[in-house]
C-alpha cells in the first residue's frame, strides 16, 4: 500500500495535466480521499480523482461497468477513460472531481435527486454480458467478517436475522427479479455534483453496478426509515420522487413494502454486521445508531420475512 499511494497520486497528477480545465494547482501534493484496507484507494489532484479498485477486481467486469457509466453520463459520473490501467497490481481509473453531499447538513440531503437518478438507471437497458449487481455479495462479505470475530454478544441476533433471509438475498441463489440495471450500493456518499459545486447530481462508484433486483437500491433508505434513522418526510420525498420518475422497483402506488421488505432486511443485517465489526476493532461499545440496527435485527428475528405484509424491521 505504501508504494500504491504515491503511484496513484502520480496517475491523478498526469491525468490532470493531460486534461485542460481540471483546476490543477501544482505543486499540489494530492489529497487522499479514501484509503481502506483491502478496499478502494482514492486520491485527488486538482479536478481529477484516481481510484485504485478493490484488490482482485475482475478487469472484464469492471470494463463493462465503466462502459455503462460512459454511456449514461446524465445518470452516472463518466470516467475520463472507460479502459482501466494497472498500477502496482491494482486496476485504476480516473474521474472528474465532483462535490460530495455535505454530511454536516443532513437537511439538505438530495433525496429527490438520488431517487430520480436511480429510477433512470433502473429504466436504462442493461448491456449484454454485464455481471450481476454485487449488493447481496457485499452483504454476505459483511457477515463473513462478523463470523470471523468469533463469539460476540451482539452477533447472535444479526446472524439469526441473516439466516432467515431467502437464499438470493444471501448471495446463494439468483434473485427472483434480475432484469434491471442496478447501482448495487446506493447511499448518499455515492452522489456528487459535477461540475463541482454547481452542477447536477450524478451517481458514482460503479464497482457494484450490474443486473439485479432494483429494490436493492432502495433498500438502504428503506431500512433507515424502518429503523427510525430516516425521518418519515425524507423517506416520503425519496419514494415519491422515485415513483414520479417511473422507477420499476415498487408499484406506482400503494404499499411498497412487499417489494422492499427482504432487501431492507438484508441491508439492515449488513449494516449491523459491519457496526459490530467496527466497534470490536475500535475496542468500544456500539454507538446509538449502531445499536439501533442491531436492535432491528432482534425484532426481525421474531418475524419471518413477508412479501405480502408490512415491514417487520
Amino acid at each position: 500500500m505504501n508504494a500504491l499511494l504515491p503511484a496513484l497520486t502520480a496517475t491523478a497528477r498526469a491525468a490532470a495535466h493531460a486534461n485542460p480545465g481540471t483546476d490543477c494547482r501544482c505543486p499540489d501534493p494530492g489529497k487522499v480521499l479514501a484509503d481502506r484496507a483491502d478496499d478502494a484507494v482514492v486520491v485527488r489532484h486538482g479536478g481529477i480523482v484516481a481510484k485504485a479498485h478493490d484488490p482482485g477486481s475482475d478487469p472484464v467486469g469492471l470494463s463493462l461497468r465503466l462502459a455503462v457509466a460512459a454511456r449514461l453520463p446524465g445518470v452516472l459520473l463518466a470516467p475520463l477513460d472507460p479502459a482501466p490501467v494497472t498500477v502496482h497490481g491494482r486496476l485504476v481509473t480516473c474521474w472528474p472531481y465532483g462535490t460530495p453531499v455535505d454530511p454536516d447538513t443532513p437537511g439538505d440531503a438530495p433525496w429527490e435527486a438520488a431517487a430520480s437518478l436511480l429510477a433512470r438507471l433502473h429504466r436504462a437497458p442493461a448491456p449484454t454480458g454485464l455481471p450481476a449487481m454485487r449488493g447481496p455479495a457485499k452483504a454476505a462479505r459483511a457477515i463473513g467478517r462478523l463470523r470471523a470475530l468469533g463469539p460476540h454478544p451482539a452477533a447472535g441476533p444479526v446472524l439469526r436475522a441473516w439466516s432467515a433471509l431467502p437464499a438470493w438475498a444471501r448471495a446463494e441463489a439468483p434473485p427472483p427479479s434480475a432484469q434491471h440495471l442496478c447501482h448495487g450500493d446506493l447511499h448518499l456518499g455515492q452522489l456528487v455534483r459535477h461540475p463541482a459545486d454547481t452542477g447536477p447530481w450524478r451517481l458514482i462508484d460503479v464497482d457494484d453496478l450490474g443486473v439485479g433486483d432494483p429494490a436493492w437500491d432502495l433498500a438502504r433508505p428503506a431500512a433507515w426509515y424502518a429503523c427510525g434513522l430516516l425521518p418519515p418526510d425524507e423517506w416520503t420525498r425519496f419514494l415519491t420522487a422515485y415513483r414520479r420518475e417511473g422507477g420499476p422497483a415498487v408499484p406506482a402506488e400503494g404499499d411498497p413494502w412487499p417489494a422492499l421488505d427482504v432487501p431492507a432486511r438484508a441491508l439492515t443485517v449488513q449494516t449491523a454486521a459491519l457496526a459490530v465489526v467496527k466497534s470490536h476493532a475500535g475496542e468500544r461499545q456500539l454507538d446509538e445508531v449502531e445499536q439501533a440496527v442491531v436492535d432491528a435485527c432482534v425484532r426481525m428475528g421474531a418475524v419471518a420475512p413477508e412479501l405480502t405484509h408490512g415491514c417487520a424491521i
